[in-house]
């Protein structure tokens, strides 16, 4: 008997006395499990229309030991469907998005926003402004002085701006910093 237990540990399975294949005591997976990966995987993927649209389906007739999970999920896949749909009616207003998720913390999204501007317009100077004091908050020098320059080149005033500005406390004591905001001193 013990080497039978040390044959199934090692992953082979069991014989009964007579030499035939003891039933396994291992229940089959329910099928909803191979759905609800592939829900996940859809999720992970960014296809959150197609992720709510499985998960929805397993809410209706999925296992009911991942109903909670799904219900979960598909909170997020509706909550990051909204943000796609998101629709400005002037790079303004897009602007002002940015700056409001800027203010509350979420920098990833104001990041998006403003990226999605100068995509739009490579020449909107408030946009690499933005970009600026965003990498200034996030301790990205390099990124900082990129956008602040570019910022400058296109509207002189947000040199007069910055100087005030206390979201670029964290860049202050950066020579190419203070170099670029007073260059009248050099």
């Amino acid at each position: 008997m013990p080497e039978a237990r040390q044959e199934s540990a090692k992953g082979k399975s069991l014989r009964t006395l007579s030499g035939k294949k003891a039933p396994s005591t291992k229940p089959a997976p329910h099928p909803s499990l191979a759905q609800y990966q592939t829900a996940m995987q859809l999720m992970q993927e960014g296809k959150y229309e197609k992720a709510r649209a499985a998960f929805e389906k397993l809410i209706q007739n999925g296992a009911p030991e991942m109903l909670e999970r799904c219900r979960t999920y598909l909170a997020v896949c509706e909550r990051h469907s909204q943000k796609v749909t998101l629709a400005f009616s002037s790079p303004e207003e897009q602007y002002d998005y940015a700056i409001s998720l800027l203010n509350t913390g979420n920098y990833e999204d104001a990041r998006d926003q403003f990226e999605d501007l100068l995509k739009k317009n490579n020449l909107a100077g408030y946009a690499h402004y933005g970009l600026a004091v965003l990498n200034s908050i996030t301790g990205q020098a390099e990124e900082c002085l990129v956008h602040l320059h570019k910022a400058i080149e296109l509207n002189p005033q947000n040199r007069i701006q910055a100087r005030g500005d206390a979201d670029f406390v964290d860049m202050a004591d950066d020579p190419r910093f203070t170099e670029l905001l007073y260059p009248e001193v050099l």
